[in-house]
């Protein structure tokens, strides 16, 4: 009993201890769980495996040869030979007149100066040659399935695969036209023409030249008398120096007052026209002058284009020898001196001389 009671003081306190075994397997736990949030993480951010099918490889056939490509055959030719020295204005008429009619026939057109049997290409089909060439003989003969239409070449017959625009024989019909137009434009129908002498078509163009003012103005009284009738004449005689041409002229202007002459062709001359262009009186004729003087009403003469057109559907068709007429045309119009008016009621005149309705 004195012995308990004399022990040192103990403190006792009621704290409780830790349990050590117990907090250690709580921090495994925790561990192990914060790891595997992490993992998770960290796996939704890696890119995702893809899985590549392989094809198996097949074996494909090889491809047919493509054909080898054949050239397509050239379009037919036509070709248009023209002086070097033709008029521009006409070159460019007759160039366009045949562009357009190849166009619409599906053929290739081509311009020259010149034609030899080195140019007969073997798609050529048609060659229209113009007041040159007088080789077109030989030509056609070296190509006999080639159509040639010769225009203004003298001596050439048509025959065989060559054809020709014939020669202006329509000489009642423009001296008519002359005859009514001349009266339409002159004062008292003082009208002439000067001719050479002994040519029966140019007496035949002065019967249809007074025809044709009869035509216009029937009786034809002048508001002026003149002890003489209209229309007067003058024939050149054949041995005739040209120089000496204005003087005749001169017999029909002074003496006879003519005011408006028709030329025939084989008597006009440039100086000629040129004479007669300075006196004031008025022309027709039926060639035009290289040069158109004063007083020039206007040119009847055929109409080569028109020409071309009609016979352009039977050379196509391969057909040859051919005798092509050419119908009147009216060019070198002086709107001054023959009003459009005037011009359209001359043209009535001519295009139903043409078919039938007016006889010269």
């Amino acid at each position: 009993m004195l012995a308990a009671e004399h022990s040192p003081l103990i403190n006792v306190y009621n704290s409780s201890i830790p349990d050590f075994g117990e907090f250690s397997v709580r921090h495994h736990f925790v561990v192990v769980l914060i790891f595997i949030i992490l993992l998770s993480a960290c796996g939704a951010n890696a890119p995702a495996a893809t899985v590549t099918a392989v094809v198996p490889p097949t074996t494909s056939p090889a491809p047919a040869p493509l054909p080898t490509p054949t050239a397509a055959p050239a379009a037919p030719l036509a070709i248009l030979v023209l002086p070097a020295d033709m008029d521009t204005e006409a070159s460019n008429l007759y160039q366009k007149t045949v562009y357009d009619l190849t166009q619409a026939s599906g053929m290739r057109f081509q311009v020259r100066n010149h034609i030899t049997t080195a140019d007969l290409e073997p798609e050529l089909k048609i060659v229209i040659a113009l007041q040159t060439h007088p080789d077109i003989a030989a030509l056609a003969a070296a190509a006999p399935d080639v159509q040639f239409l010769a225009i203004g070449i003298p001596d050439l017959v048509a025959g065989g695969n060559v054809s020709v625009l014939a020669g202006s024989s329509q000489v009642e019909i423009a001296g008519f036209l002359a005859g009514y137009t001349a009266a339409m434009l002159t004062d008292d129908y003082r009208i002439g023409m000067l001719m050479p002498a002994g040519d029966g078509n140019a007496i035949r163009m002065y019967n249809a030249f007074v025809n044709g003012r009869r035509f216009f103005c029937g009786l034809c009284r002048p508001y002026f008398y003149l002890p003489w009738d209209f229309p007067q004449y003058l024939e050149i005689p054949a041995a005739e120096d040209e120089n000496n041409y204005d003087a005749f002229a001169d017999v029909l202007i002074q003496k006879y007052k003519v005011r408006t002459l028709l030329l025939y062709p084989t008597i006009q001359t440039q100086d000629l026209v040129d004479y007669i262009g300075t006196t004031g009186v008025s022309m027709i004729g039926t060639a035009a002058p290289e040069r158109i003087p004063a007083g020039w009403v206007m040119t009847i003469q055929p109409d080569t284009v028109k020409a071309i057109q009609t016979a352009w559907t039977q050379l196509l068709a391969g057909q040859g020898g051919m005798t092509v007429q050419a119908p009147l045309g009216l060019s070198d119009v002086d709107p001054s001196l023959l009003s459009p008016g005037k011009q359209q009621d001359v043209q009535q005149i001519l295009d139903d001389l043409q078919a039938g309705l007016i006889a010269p």
